[in-house]
Parts: C-alpha cells; structure tokens; sequence
C-alpha cells in the first residue's frame, strides 16, 4: 500500500519529511479512514507515509490561563469521552465522540484526523464549528491559524496544503452561562454514520438567549449554521412557540441529497426535528443521556499516552522489531501490510480473522500498547518499538482465561469465526471493570459483530467469567 514509512518523534521531522514531496506524501495518525482508503486504491499517487503517533507531546488535552481548550493532534475520540474537562466543559464534543465508531475505533481515531478528512457526515465537525474552534496549521515556511468555519472548501476538500500539518485544534471552554447538545441519527445504535447530526451551543442571560450556534451535518457539501435560526433565538427565551420555529428556520438552511443512507426529503425533515429536540433539551424540557462518567473504553488499567514512544526515529522498509504475546520478533518483510496481515502472514498467528477490513466486524481486535484495536486499520510498521496481544496470548499459562473458558461452558461459541474478537474485547472489559453492567458489556462489544447472531449466551458469558475472576 505504500513504500516508505517514517516513524518520526518530533514535529521538526515530520514537516522535514512532509516538505520533500508531500504531494506523495500523507501524514498517519490513527489511519482508521486513510488505511482505507489506501487498500481501496483511493490513493494511489501516495507512496509515503509519516508516522505521527509516536510523539508524546501531541496527544495532550489542556486548559489554559484564557479558558481556551488544546486539543493535541493525537488526542483520540476516547480520549475526549475519557476527559472530565471536555465533558463539563466542552459537552458536545464528548458527546459526539462517543458516538464516534466502536472502542477500538475511538482508541485510535483522532479528533484531528475525522476534521481533516472532512465528510459533511462527520461527527465531531459540528461541536468543534458551533464551539468556534480554531487549528494550527504548520509547515517548514511557519504556523497559520484558520478558523474552523473558514476551514472547509467542499466534499472532503479543506485549506491545508500538502505540506501542512495540523498541530492544535483550540476553542474557549464553555461557561456557566451556556448550555449545550449534540444529536445525531443514525440508521444503528453504533458503528453508524450520521444521517443527520446537529450541535447547539446556547449564550443565555438569564432565560434570554443572548447568543447562539446551530450547526448542522449530513446536510449540505460541508458543515454548516443554521444563521437564521441563530438569529431568530437572539434575544427570546426558549418558549415552546420560539423553538418550533427555530426548529422550522434551521431546516431552511438545509440542502441534503439523497443517498443510500436517506432521502433528501427524509434529512430535511429531521433537521426540524433533531434542532427542535435539542432546544427542547437545553431549555429542561427532555430529557437526554449523558456520556457515562466511566465509559467503557477498553483501554484496560492504564491510560494510552502514557506508553513509551520511540527513542529515535525509524524508516521502512527496515526491519520490524516488536513483542506479541511476551516474546520478541524481528519482521524482514511486511512493513507495507496492515497489523492484521503482519500477525497472520509473517508470525503465523492466525488468531485474529479478516471479517471486513474495514474495522466494522472486530474478529481481527489485539491489544496494541494496552488497547484493544482494529488490526487491519494499524499499518504493520506501527509494531515496531511496541506491545502486542492476540488471542493466542490471553490464555493464562497452565489455564484458560477465565473468559475463554466461560465462552465454552456457556455455549457462546458457534461458527466460532467471530470468537476471538469477542475474547479480546471481553477480556480487556473486565480489566477495566471487573463488575460490568449489561449495558456496559453491550457497549464493549459495539465493534464486534457476530453473524451467527449468538449475542445472549456470548453476554452470559461475560458475566460468568465476572463471578469467577471476582
């Protein structure tokens, strides 16, 4: 899928690389769309890429003295669902990263990377605009800042430059006196993409709206404000009468298409319902879930960033050195394959399956430095310098893991081609939280998917390996 990849350790080197041919070149961070949009063919001018994960410094979240919020470009989907401070005071944006994919989806997608990728469907996009963020831009010629509304051109179009990278993304933290939401449908309770999301951040003074931001998504070639709603709020209190019409003024601002997802007439329609909910939220009139202040996030006892990185940077081809299931390996081939491929084809461990390659199934889930992933969406090189478990290596050494042997006495296993996914992401729940409700063993298992449908006996499972690990 490519020829060249860079594992880098400062930002210096990574717009060094970056400015020799960036028109062949990409950036990788999380690479859960670029990784396919390569295998698609999608890509095909790119032959080079950089490695920007193994940077420490890049993947902090932070308030500063001005009440302005930093998000690193590393700072991950669960990272922000992980932050009380983005939760208190950047609500809409932890609640639409929790909506964001599955876990093992969130453990490695970035806040940075769903911006840059820019699908008018994108879930993110429109917290960060109604939040009036900001990123920096940086190259070898110096930094720019754009502002995020002046951020996107069109369809997956943006600013930036090839030889650009995203180096912050900045927006002042909510204050007492707003309220916010973010709402989204979709055709599935995860895993889905929106067919119309909304976020809403409202400035009262007192029950005046005195300011407010209606972004809409899924809905127009970008993100957009919803301006004569923002207008019509101006100045009145949320009365039921002021936001059906709200609600009426924001569908206006609407041009969706129709797709494979919805029609246009269907979008149209729930953009006055979506607003008009959220309105309805913020003036205490619905009620609406909050993001769990201990989400699952399938992270196990430590936190991500805190992992080592690498001491000094490392091109491939070269060989890959790395440890899977606590012995070392050395990979002379396979820098250009994905983790998954990697772990089958040179190490002989067929454990992990290919369900869809696209990160949708979960049968291909390990543990990459403590967190559950989907190995088909990691490039292989990403292993060097790192700690890998597959299904092979849970087991304990004389015994099962508690998990795989509730799996057997339960029944959970059928066609069997989706089990070790289920393991993985079972085992490290339990890691987590050894005392898991349903819902939270349901929320684990969102990026696995079972086709032989064995949902009940494989949750029954889970608890089971809960009373005997307790």
């Amino acid at each position: 899928m490519w020829q060249t990849y860079h594992s880098v350790t400062t930002v210096q080197q990574a717009l060094e690389l970056l400015a020799q041919n960036p028109a062949r070149t990409r950036i990788i961070a999380g690479g859960t769309d670029l990784m396919l949009e390569l295998e698609r063919g999608q890509r095909p001018d790119v032959d080079t890429l950089i490695d920007v994960s193994r940077i420490p410094s890049l993947a902090q979240i932070d308030l500063d003295e001005d009440g302005v919020i930093h998000l690193g470009p590393l700072v991950t989907h669960n990272q922000c669902v992980a932050s009380k401070l983005i939760r208190e005071r950047a609500t809409p944006l932890a609640e639409a990263a929790w909506e964001v994919g599955s876990p093992q989806i969130r453990n490695r997608g970035t806040v940075a990377g769903n911006l840059i990728t820019a699908s008018p469907a994108n879930d993110t996009i429109p917290p960060l605009m109604a939040l009036d963020a900001y990123v920096t831009l940086a190259s070898t010629a110096g930094e720019r800042r754009v502002a995020l509304r002046e951020f996107y051109t069109g369809v997956r179009r943006t600013v930036m430059r090839p030889d650009e990278l995203l180096v912050d993304i900045a927006f002042s933290a909510l204050r007492p006196n707003q309220r916010s939401v973010f709402l989204k449908l979709g055709l599935r309770r995860a895993q889905a993409i929106a067919v119309v999301n909304a976020a809403l951040v409202l400035t009262l003074e007192g029950d005046t709206v005195r300011q407010a931001a209606i972004t809409l998504g899924a809905v127009a070639p970008t993100i957009i404000h919803a301006r004569k709603a923002e207008t019509y709020l101006t100045g009145r209190p949320l009365a039921a009468e002021y936001i059906q019409e709200a609600a009426r003024l924001a569908q206006e601002a609407a041009t969706p298409i129709d797709d494979v997802r919805a029609s246009a007439a269907y979008r149209h329609e729930m953009v006055r319902v979506l607003v008009g909910r959220g309105l309805e939220i913020l003036a205490g009139r619905r009620a609406h879930p909050e993001v769990p202040r201990e989400p699952v996030l399938l992270w196990g006892e430590d936190t991500p960033w805190e992992r080592e990185h690498l001491e000094a940077p490392v091109r491939h081809p070269g060989p890959i050195q790395t440890r899977i299931n606590g012995q070392d390996f050395t990979f002379e081939h396979g820098h250009e394959k994905s983790l998954l491929h990697l772990l089958r084809d040179e190490a002989g461990l067929i454990g992990p399956k290919e369900g869809c390659a696209e990160g949708e199934c979960g049968a291909c889930t390990v543990y990459l430095d403590g967190m559950a992933v989907m190995s088909c969406l990691v490039p292989a090189p990403r292993a060097h310098g790192a700690e890998i478990v597959t299904v092979e290596g849970l087991k304990e050494i004389d015994r099962l893991h508690p998990v795989q042997e509730a799996f057997v006495e339960e029944g959970a296993v059928q066609c069997g081609y989706c089990t070790p996914g289920f393991l993985m992401s079972a085992a490290k729940l339990l890691e987590e939280k050894p005392h898991p409700s349903e819902e939270e063993i349901q929320q684990a298992f969102t990026g696995n998917l079972c086709r032989c449908t064995g949902y009940y006996k494989i949750v029954q499972a889970v608890e089971q390996a809960a009373r005997k690990m307790a």
